[in-house]
């Protein structure tokens, strides 16, 4: 029998490579509960309806969700003109995201992805042992020239958030379909679509279109932001067949609860919730970017977003880590991003008219622009 000098197991080396993802604050630093504008969650909540769906399953406790899913896959495939049988769905777009690293990369390939993108990318990569190419931004926002020089024969992946989190910034629908042409048919492009629904019609990127008809398009899409069930932790995906069998060998089992795939169904069909929510972000997103646009002289700077949050940029005396804390005494909490090489940054979720107008007020404070 061989002997080992190691006294305990050790974890993958690229495992230890990764920074464990942050979730926004729920309380201040002292444990105070205040308005919470560090997550992106829907200010006006969950429709009734899907409410009302989740409640009636408190009985289901003891019983395993459908495996397949088959009443979500339904009814996407009915509300977006799909294949249901072309649906992969996991607990959050987070898991669909994870799928696609752990199908399509492994040690020595190659993801690429924003820099300021989404954490989950990093970690993804990561986990399965590829090597993360993190591409330069263009005054935040994608670079899809940049993206293409980054490609080599060792890429597999590509990732994309459209509109992109935490910047906010959105790649129209030519230049999506531009970077997709260029790229080798071996590369799989992965277009979350997380704020998708924040966007006005005439916005569609077009990621659904190419899912359909292309065999290495993926996107994922979720119902914790616009639908307000980010705590049933429901996603899902749409792409080529032979992706989505990929995909399915890899998931678990069993996804999120039968109370959240059918909280999700009834969140589907209350389109006027969604509506509503959509109205509300644009309304006082719009507003508030004005109102941080005056702000220029005390060197803030809102980044153009066509989601429901706002990055706000600290260029002047006062810097984000000090207006991060003082917002805290003031009775908000944001997201200071400091892992994600925005310590100068701050990223805002859009709140009900009266948290986002108090936030507004209490940073006028902060930078002196009331003195």
């Amino acid at each position: 029998m061989t002997t080992s000098k190691q006294t305990a197991p050790e974890p993958k080396p690229w495992i230890m490579d990764i920074a464990p993802y942050v979730p926004g604050k729920s309380k201040t630093d002292d444990g105070r509960k205040v308005a919470k504008l560090s997550s992106n969650e829907n200010p006006l909540g969950t429709s009734d309806e899907a409410r009302a769906a989740f409640a009636r399953h408190s009985h289901d406790l003891e019983r395993y969700p459908d495996a397949s899913a088959t009443d979500l896959r339904e009814a996407l495939a009915t509300a977006n003109g799909l294949d249901p049988a072309r649906i992969i769905y996991g607990t959050g777009s987070d898991e669909v995201l994870h799928l696609a690293a752990g199908a399509f990369a492994g040690p020595g390939d190659e993801i690429i992805y924003m820099r300021y993108g989404f954490a989950v990318y990093e970690i993804a990569t990561r986990r399965v042992g590829a090597v993360p190419i993190i591409v330069p931004d263009k005054d935040y926002a994608t670079d899809v020239d940049a993206i293409l020089a980054c490609v080599t024969t060792r890429t597999r992946v590509v990732f994309l958030a459209n509109p992109n989190n935490p910047t906010g910034t959105y790649t129209p629908r030519a230049e999506i379909a531009r970077l997709h042409a260029a790229l080798p048919a071996n590369v799989l492009l992965v277009l979350d679509q997380a704020y998708a629904e924040y966007l006005a019609p005439e916005e569609d990127d077009g990621g659904l279109d190419l899912a359909k008809t292309t065999a290495n398009v993926l996107v994922t899409r979720t119902f914790s932001k616009i639908y307000g069930l980010a705590s049933a932790r429901v996603g899902w995906g749409y792409a080529a067949p032979a992706i989505i069998d990929a995909l399915h060998r890899i998931r678990a089992p069993f996804g999120s609860s039968i109370a959240a795939y059918d909280a999700a169904v009834a969140a589907l069909g209350d389109t006027d919730f969604v509506e509503k929510s959509r109205t509300h972000n644009a309304k006082w997103r719009g507003w508030f970017a004005n109102e941080i646009a005056k702000l220029g002289n005390a060197g803030l700077r809102a980044v153009p977003s066509k989601a429901n949050f706002q990055l706000v940029l600290f260029e002047g005396s006062v810097t984000a880590e000090t207006a991060y804390k003082a917002l805290m005494d003031h009775g908000y909490i944001v997201r200071w991003l400091p892992g994600q090489g925005l310590g100068h940054g701050l990223r805002i979720t859009i709140g009900t008219e009266e948290e986002t107008r108090g936030l507004l007020a209490a940073l006028r404070k902060i930078v002196g622009a009331d003195a």
